[in-house]
């Protein structure tokens, strides 16, 4: 914890503002002010972050290594106050001088380096690393543009670039003197060297990778960690003059494009062939630099490269840096010379594997001309894996050929990266109870019965930090009142609340939280879209990525059939609802794109028709990110988690949603099962096809929506409605969902949960005129939340995975 008082804050802040502004605070704009207290607060945390580096390299504590595609870190100004502890201070004294914090957090651009749940767990994992006083340092690249900037025009999805750095970022220390040489194309040369075959990469495109590090600070215990972000840059900064003046000027400029297109943007559209190829540069560039990275350091301390496992660990996230397993393997064999069986061994004990999915167009595979074209040592180093690996599978599978091309690293013509983090990996994990047994009995159960020991659960959580204490402070005090502050450090301590949930006082302030919650929600959503809601209703909300799994068609096709049931009914007994979505559909993903159109239409035809729009609000929330999440999650009432049971590997926003007061409405799919475990029955909502009825449909087929079609009539209508002009002069405009509900079989059985899920949305208009009844399930979840804290899935990962130590201390 940061020990300052309020006179030295001020001074020291009107000091940096006059240093990096060269004028008087009173002259400065807020902007200019963020700036100035970003840069301050960073000072702050320097000499923590020396001195942290320090002592764990006495200490000779096992070094976490955290690599993932994204990292969806947010804002960061106010989760560095909180976790210094000087947040309550830094307000007051910015109040005495004029300056309202909140305002100048609100200046802070989101790092939106992430598109979804992915991303976003990276970043609670490292903060709570930090709190627990893990050694982990986070891996990932430093993209100029984050995923896309969303606005919603004339109700369609536009994607503009997402300029996060235009103002540059306080956060980040460009590390120039620890850069990194990456290797692309060009052949390998074979040659005998003292009976001994030696690889060398010739006649490659050399990319510069240099890092940029952002401190990740713990919790009140002066702890600093590392978030390692490389950004790709030409090796020479040298201008190709010569070509220049020949006229050549494309090629003058082609070297330095090509090379800077690397950390240009998140998630390239790989609908082609360019974007596949630079998605697959994009994995190996930031896994090259970051491993050669670790080995070096490693090295520079003093470490025997045979030990490596022993004081290394890696973590992968998702299939994105699997290529770690390869290049780790080119730098023990090729560069530290020691025998292909020692550095197999070493490379399958440092390196661990969390999957995400058992979506089949999110487990990568590769071209293999394109694979060896672009990385021809590293492909090689792949062949020798796959084809001793391939012999295990021999022996043990004797002419079972299609057990053993399934399995395979290297088949059909494509790399597969799911396939080769399994093998090259001493654990594999998956994020949900749910998810882990699909992947153990179905999806990969090939490779569970050849390596059970791998396959384990480490089910996901969230940093209580980040959104309970900084996203709804009310809560939190109410909480510290009632229960003590012991759950900020042990958040199972949240428990404790349940004893005082019959507390007429306590479930009346709970409902004051949440209504001064809804307020400011409603403020945003007025500013922003210009329509007014009722802070009385139920706060219906659904936000996440877009996606047919996710159905967000679901929920759609209820708010269609309540429209149609209030102009039969205009007298229809209902508490008003507010159904509030947001999201991103990636820029390729057309029947995504679709659904946000359909929204739009509903909110559109609903919001104007004075008959209902008493009863009944639909609202599209713009640019869904981290900082929009930490407003519209408090004032949540009910929480919307209804993805097609076995697609959710885990989901977090359920956790958030719930550790903030909201009521679930959920399939048994993910974590949502978990939930329901915690909280009982009686506390959560629950509808829809189980994991087994899915998964027997998917196996045995016996599914028809053209008959659920034919035989209900509110599905008949509803549908209808998508091409009868009603929500849009132009039929045609939803016809992808149309198709792909009844002429493709609903692969998401939207149709076959859509009786049970307006059954369960009757029962929560049942209970939310029960006021008592609805706060004390509130309270319930808020209670049962703390075993979806990220600390203990965190220490779960550390004790179970990594083998580091996990302490609450100041080193």
């Amino acid at each position: 914890m940061l020990s300052i008082d309020k006179d030295t804050f001020k001074k020291d802040y009107e000091n940096k503002f006059i240093k990096l502004h060269g004028k008087e605070l009173s002259e400065g704009n807020n902007q200019q002010k963020y700036e100035a207290l970003g840069a301050l607060v960073k000072d702050y945390v320097a000499n923590m972050w020396i001195e942290t580096n320090k002592k764990y390299k006495k200490a000779g504590d096992k070094q976490v290594y955290y690599f993932s595609m994204e990292f969806l870190l947010g804002r960061l100004l106010g989760n560095c106050l909180l976790n210094l502890g000087i947040r309550d201070m830094c307000k007051e004294a910015l109040s005495e001088m004029g300056i309202d914090l909140e305002e100048i957090e609100d200046l802070e651009q989101d790092q939106g380096l992430g598109n979804g749940g992915l991303g976003r767990l990276a970043a609670c994992f490292l903060d709570s690393m930090a709190s627990l006083t893990i050694a982990g340092q986070g891996c990932g690249i430093r993209y100029k543009y984050g995923f896309f900037e969303q606005k919603i025009v004339d109700g369609q999805q536009v994607e503009v670039s997402d300029n996060w750095l235009r103002g540059g970022n306080v956060w980040e220390t460009k590390k120039a003197d620890k850069a990194e040489i990456v290797k692309f194309g060009g052949s390998v040369k074979v040659e005998n060297v003292n009976g001994k075959l030696s690889f060398i990469h010739v006649n490659y495109e050399p990319v510069l990778a240099v890092p940029y590090d952002t401190p990740i600070v713990g919790y009140e215990n002066n702890i600093v960690n590392t978030l390692r972000l490389w950004s790709a840059e030409p090796v020479s900064n040298e201008f190709d003059f010569s070509s220049f003046s020949r006229g050549e000027f494309l090629k003058a400029m082609a070297y330095k494009n090509s090379v800077e297109s690397i950390s240009l943007v998140l998630y390239p559209d790989d609908s082609f062939y360019e974007g596949k190829m630079l998605r697959l540069k994009q994995q190996y560039f930031f896994v090259c630099a970051g491993i050669q990275s670790i080995i070096r350091h490693f090295k520079r301390c003093g470490g025997n490269i045979k030990e490596l496992d022993e004081k290394i660990a890696i973590h992968i996230n998702d299939t994105h840096p699997t290529l770690a397993i390869p290049e780790l393997m080119r730098i023990l064999v090729d560069q530290e010379e020691l025998s292909w069986e020692e550095a197999w061994r070493i490379t399958q004990n440092t390196i661990s594997y969390t999957n995400h999915t058992i979506l089949a167009e999110a487990l990568e595979k590769w071209p293999t001309d394109m694979f060896k074209t672009i990385l021809p040592r590293i492909y090689m180093i792949v062949e020798e894996i796959n084809e001793r690996y391939c012999q295990e599978l021999w022996n043990k599978y004797t002419g079972q050929w299609d057990k053993i091309s399934r399995m395979a690293i290297i088949s059909d013509g494509y790399v597969k990266m799911a396939n080769l983090a399994i093998v090259g990996s001493h654990s594999v994990n998956g994020v949900a109870k749910l998810h882990t047994e699909i992947l153990k009995k179905r999806e990969m159960a090939d490779f569970y019965y050849l390596y059970p020991s791998k396959f384990n659960n480490k089910t996901n959580g969230i940093t209580h930090r980040r959104w309970l204490l900084k996203c709804n402070p009310e809560l939190t005090n109410l909480l510290k009142e009632t229960i003590g502050d012991s759950f900020i450090r042990h958040p199972m301590d949240l428990d404790k609340f349940k004893n005082h949930l019959d507390d007429v006082n306590i479930l009346s302030r709970l409902n004051q939280i949440k209504q001064n919650n809804k307020v400011k929600l409603a403020e945003e959503i007025y500013k922003t879209k210009g329509i007014k809601v009722d802070t009385n209703s139920i706060f219906d909300v659904q936000v996440k990525r877009i996606h047919g799994y996710k159905r967000q068609t679901l929920n759609c096709l209820r708010i269609m059939d309540l429209y149609n049931r209030l102009l039969e009914n205009p007298s229809l007994d209902m508490v008003p609802r507010t159904i509030i979505f947001a999201g991103k559909a990636a820029p390729g993903y057309y029947l995504a794109k679709n659904i946000i159109e359909l929204i739009c239409s509903i909110a559109d035809k609903v919001n104007n028709d004075p008959r209902v729009n008493e009863k009944l609000k639909v609202v599209m929330m713009d640019n869904y990110k981290v900082s929009l999440a930490e407003r519209i999650i408090p004032a949540a009432d009910l929480s919307e988690q209804i993805s097609t049971t076995t697609k959710e590997a885990s989901g977090t926003s359920n956790m958030k949603f719930m550790m903030n007061g909201a009521v679930t409405i959920a399939t048994l799919d993910g974590a949502n099962i978990e939930i329901k475990d915690e909280v009982g029955e009686d506390n959560i909502v629950i509808f829809g096809l189980n994991a087994d009825e899915v998964l027997n449909f998917h196996k045995y087929g016996g599914y028809s929506a053209w008959d659920i079609y034919n035989n209900n009539p509110r599905v008949k209508a509803v549908i209808d409605d998508l091409v009868s002009g009603r929500y849009n002069s132009d039929k045609d405009k939803f016809n992808k969902i149309y198709a792909n509900l009844l002429s493709y079989n609903d692969e998401f059985f939207v149709l076959k949960d859509f009786d049970a899920y307006l059954e369960a949305q009757k029962k929560i208009d049942v209970i939310y005129r029960d006021q008592a009844k609805w706060q004390r399930m509130c309270g319930v979840n808020i209670a049962h939340s703390g075993i979806f804290s990220s600390d203990r899935t965190i220490k779960e990962y550390a004790t179970g995975i990594w083998d580091s130590k996990v302490l609450y201390k100041n080193l």
